[in-house]
Protein backbone atom coordinates (compact mmCIF):
# COMPACT_ATOMS: atom_id res chain seq x y z
CA UNK A 1 0.00 0.00 0.00
CA UNK A 2 1.73 3.21 -0.52
CA UNK A 3 2.40 5.71 1.60
CA UNK A 4 0.66 9.13 1.70
CA UNK A 5 2.52 12.22 0.27
CA UNK A 6 4.31 14.77 3.10
CA UNK A 7 2.31 17.90 3.39
CA UNK A 8 -1.14 19.43 3.19
CA UNK A 9 -3.75 17.44 0.65
CA UNK A 10 -2.37 19.81 -2.46
CA UNK A 11 1.19 18.13 -1.71
CA UNK A 12 2.01 21.25 -0.20
CA UNK A 13 5.65 21.16 0.28
CA UNK A 14 8.32 24.31 0.01
CA UNK A 15 7.51 25.39 -3.09
CA UNK A 16 3.81 25.68 -2.51
CA UNK A 17 4.33 27.10 0.93
CA UNK A 18 7.09 29.74 -0.59
CA UNK A 19 4.42 30.32 -3.37
CA UNK A 20 1.78 31.12 -1.42
CA UNK A 21 4.28 33.21 1.10
CA UNK A 22 5.25 35.20 -2.40
CA UNK A 23 1.83 36.12 -3.08
CA UNK A 24 1.06 37.12 0.26
CA UNK A 25 4.44 39.75 0.54
CA UNK A 26 3.61 40.84 -2.92
CA UNK A 27 0.24 42.15 -2.38
CA UNK A 28 1.37 43.54 1.08
CA UNK A 29 4.10 45.63 -0.52
CA UNK A 30 2.00 46.63 -3.23
CA UNK A 31 -0.68 47.96 -0.68
CA UNK A 32 2.28 49.60 0.93
CA UNK A 33 3.32 51.59 -2.70
CA UNK A 34 0.01 52.39 -3.19
CA UNK A 35 -0.48 54.13 -0.08
CA UNK A 36 3.62 56.06 -0.20
CA UNK A 37 1.93 57.32 -3.62
CA UNK A 38 -1.12 58.85 -2.45
CA UNK A 39 0.76 60.30 0.77
CA UNK A 40 3.39 61.46 -0.97
CA UNK A 41 1.54 63.20 -3.90
CA UNK A 42 -0.03 65.27 -0.98
CA UNK A 43 3.35 67.01 -0.77
CA UNK A 44 2.11 68.86 -4.02
CA UNK A 45 -1.69 69.38 -2.75
CA UNK A 46 -0.66 70.68 0.73
CA UNK A 47 2.50 70.76 2.24
CA UNK A 48 1.07 71.36 5.81
CA UNK A 49 -0.98 68.09 5.05
CA UNK A 50 1.78 65.59 3.92
CA UNK A 51 3.43 67.25 7.28
CA UNK A 52 0.60 66.27 8.94
CA UNK A 53 0.01 63.02 7.55
CA UNK A 54 3.70 61.70 8.00
CA UNK A 55 3.90 63.15 11.89
CA UNK A 56 1.12 60.19 12.27
CA UNK A 57 3.22 58.11 11.33
CA UNK A 58 6.56 58.57 13.71
CA UNK A 59 4.88 56.39 16.68
CA UNK A 60 5.61 52.72 17.45
CA UNK A 61 2.67 50.65 15.56
CA UNK A 62 3.68 52.04 12.97
CA UNK A 63 7.62 51.39 13.25
CA UNK A 64 6.55 47.71 13.97
CA UNK A 65 4.37 47.83 10.55
CA UNK A 66 7.45 48.90 9.09
CA UNK A 67 9.30 45.93 10.44
CA UNK A 68 6.94 43.62 9.01
CA UNK A 69 6.86 45.55 5.49
CA UNK A 70 11.17 45.20 5.18
CA UNK A 71 10.22 41.20 6.39
CA UNK A 72 8.13 40.90 3.61
CA UNK A 73 10.66 42.64 0.87
CA UNK A 74 13.44 40.43 1.68
CA UNK A 75 11.31 37.52 1.56
CA UNK A 76 9.92 38.51 -1.76
CA UNK A 77 13.33 39.59 -3.23
CA UNK A 78 15.66 36.47 -2.09
CA UNK A 79 12.74 34.45 -3.49
CA UNK A 80 12.15 35.96 -6.14
CA UNK A 81 15.81 35.07 -6.79
CA UNK A 82 15.06 31.15 -5.97
CA UNK A 83 12.48 31.13 -8.54
CA UNK A 84 14.05 32.40 -10.91
CA UNK A 85 16.97 29.71 -10.52
CA UNK A 86 14.30 27.19 -10.03
CA UNK A 87 12.34 28.15 -13.56
CA UNK A 88 15.91 29.31 -15.58
CA UNK A 89 18.29 27.15 -14.35
CA UNK A 90 18.17 22.95 -15.58
CA UNK A 91 19.10 21.68 -12.14
CA UNK A 92 17.07 24.45 -9.90
CA UNK A 93 14.01 22.11 -9.02
CA UNK A 94 16.09 19.08 -7.63
CA UNK A 95 17.35 21.81 -5.48
CA UNK A 96 14.28 23.53 -4.46
CA UNK A 97 14.55 22.55 -0.85
CA UNK A 98 17.90 23.66 -0.36
CA UNK A 99 17.41 26.97 -1.89
CA UNK A 100 14.32 27.39 0.48
CA UNK A 101 16.43 27.02 3.28
CA UNK A 102 19.12 29.37 1.50
CA UNK A 103 16.23 32.34 1.43
CA UNK A 104 15.64 31.56 4.73
CA UNK A 105 19.26 31.78 6.12
CA UNK A 106 19.82 35.23 3.85
CA UNK A 107 16.34 36.57 5.21
CA UNK A 108 17.00 35.72 8.54
CA UNK A 109 21.50 37.00 8.66
CA UNK A 110 19.41 40.47 6.76
CA UNK A 111 16.44 40.83 9.15
CA UNK A 112 17.54 40.54 12.47
CA UNK A 113 20.29 43.16 12.83
CA UNK A 114 17.59 45.13 11.15
CA UNK A 115 15.24 44.64 13.91
CA UNK A 116 17.04 45.01 16.20
CA UNK A 117 18.75 48.26 15.07
CA UNK A 118 15.10 49.20 13.79
CA UNK A 119 13.09 48.74 17.26
CA UNK A 120 16.06 50.34 19.31
CA UNK A 121 15.30 53.45 17.18
CA UNK A 122 11.56 53.42 17.10
CA UNK A 123 11.29 52.46 21.08
CA UNK A 124 13.83 55.52 21.87
CA UNK A 125 16.98 52.99 22.81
Amino acid sequence: MPSKPAGTLYRGREGMWSWVAHRITGVGIFFFLLVHVLDTALVRVSPEAYNEVIGTYKNPIVGLLEVGLVAAILFHAFNGIRLILVDFWAKGPRYQRQLMIGVGVIWVVLFVPFVIRHLTHVFGG
